[in-house]
């Protein structure tokens, strides 16, 4: 069974390390059928790791709590986390159509650039959202449903449209849209969400401050230059990394927290290792409040998440609790 669950997380980890180095049909194909502009309004890196905290934890939840995983509707959560990644993503992307072009890192996107029409991002991504929703209820169990539905509008409707632009919390309560999947996939495993699968939901909510304050350091100017309220605009780099410091020293015992609710031995040691690395970068940010090291910090932060759901599912398949 394990060597079944990393045949699947070993491929996105693949796509995400070489999503750079792809290589992209011949001009005149992309041209006609915008497969790149349709790849990067979909923000395949942001579905493969929704994916992977998805079918990690409907791998855990059918080892720890059961019934026996199914592998038609693993094949199912895949597909329908995917879509409402993707449709999700799209929505983002037509929102910020008026500051992409303000800012380096998103002025060359598939809008402000030229290369699609607001109109047709607009259209597929409610199309491909209300798919995977659609899919969803056909295939999975409504509660999975709804926390499919739930992180589309929390991604679309609560940080995008409401808070990106209006309030410094916007990422920490966007957060949830990424605990939606982790949700999603526990459910379909078990039809029901019990103590254990929401806190592990929670743990992408706890995660993501620290991940995405990192960002917000190094590209501070971008967002300074299109007014969006980023904490380090706000607050400057100096008391940001103190913030960032202070969610990971959170992010930690909460994750070793868990062992409480039913996870062990193997759970424990890869927690308690992502997260002690996470808090020395932290904390030497703290020292070095710069984007450059900023920028560390954050390839650090960034593989924490997958790091923590394939240690999930490991202490699932070998598993020593620490509390019997």
């Amino acid at each position: 069974m394990v060597f079944q669950i990393s045949e699947i997380i070993n491929p996105f980890e693949y796509l995400l390390a070489n999503f750079e180095e792809i290589k992209f049909p011949a001009k005149p194909l992309t041209e006609a059928l915008g497969l790149k502009e349709i790849l990067e309004i979909s923000k395949p890196r942001i579905i493969i790791l929704l994916v992977i905290t998805a079918v990690t934890s409907m791998y855990a939840a059918s080892k720890l709590i059961g019934p026996v995983l199914n592998y038609w509707s693993l094949l199912y959560i895949i597909i329908a986390g995917s879509l409402s990644s993707a449709g999700a993503s799209a929505l983002n992307h037509y929102y910020d159509k008026d500051i992409d072009p303000l800012m380096k890192r998103t002025s060359t996107r598939p809008i402000p650039s030229g290369r699609m029409s607001a109109k047709n991002v607009l259209l597929y991504g409610l199309i491909v959202s209300s798919i995977s929703v659609i899919f969803a209820w056909f295939t999975l169990n409504p509660l999975s449903t709804f926390f499919i539905a739930l992180g589309i509008f929390f991604y679309v409707i609560v940080y995008t449209a409401w808070l990106k632009r209006r309030n410094s919390s916007n990422i920490v309560i966007g957060g949830f849209a990424g605990s939606a999947a982790s949700m999603a996939g526990w459910s379909a495993a078990t039809g029901s969400m019990d103590i254990l699968g929401a806190l592990v939901g929670i743990l992408v909510f706890v995660w993501t401050p620290s991940h995405f304050w990192c960002l917000a350091m190094k590209i501070k100017d971008d967002y300074a230059e299109a007014k969006v309220p980023m904490l380090p605009v706000l607050i400057g780099m100096q008391r940001t990394s103190k913030y960032i410091l202070v969610n990971t020293a959170i992010l930690l015992p909460y994750s070793l927290a868990l062992v409480a609710f039913g996870l062990g031995y193997v759970y424990l040691v890869i927690a308690a290792i992502s997260g002690g690395l996470m808090l020395v970068y932290h904390y030497k940010l703290t020292k070095t409040p710069t984007s450059e090291f900023a920028w560390k910090a954050y390839k650090v932060t960034a593989p924490y998440l997958t790091i923590i759901f394939v240690g999930i599912a490991l202490d699932a398949a070998f598993h020593f609790p620490v509390f019997k």
